[in-house]
């Protein structure tokens, strides 16, 4: 399985963006997508994820009322809408996939850097 990710860019704080991440391969077993951050210094933090069947989605705080993540099951692509982009939103953005009878997020993809100047 590959993913692919797409949509990073420099963008001015209030603005908006759109992260695509595409999957390719074997995607039967497909259970769970979601997108995480790394800033400079920092960990990899969660931002959102959702489920592959029913769409049942879930946010980090930080971003809650701001980002929404959805996706096209008919393309195996995953989205994240970001408005009202903040300064501290500037990270490296990675899309990973979780499988059924998988216990963490085995695949990634390459990430995708969005940078909100102030």
């Amino acid at each position: 399985v590959q993913l692919q990710a797409s949509g990073g860019g420099l963008v001015q704080a209030g603005g908006s963006l759109r992260l695509s991440c595409a999957a390719s391969g074997r995607t039967s077993r497909l259970y769970n997508m979601a997108w995480f951050r790394q800033a400079p210094g920092e960990e990899r933090e969660f931002v959102a994820s959702i489920k592959w069947s029913g769409g049942t989605t879930r946010y980090a705080d930080a971003v809650k009322g701001r980002f929404t993540i959805s996706r096209d099951n008919a393309k195996d692509i995953v989205y994240l809408q970001m408005n009202s982009l903040k300064f501290e939103d500037t990270a490296v953005y990675s899309c990973a996939a979780l499988f059924a009878g998988d216990g963490a997020y085995n695949f990634w993809g390459q990430g995708t850097q969005v940078t909100v100047s102030s």
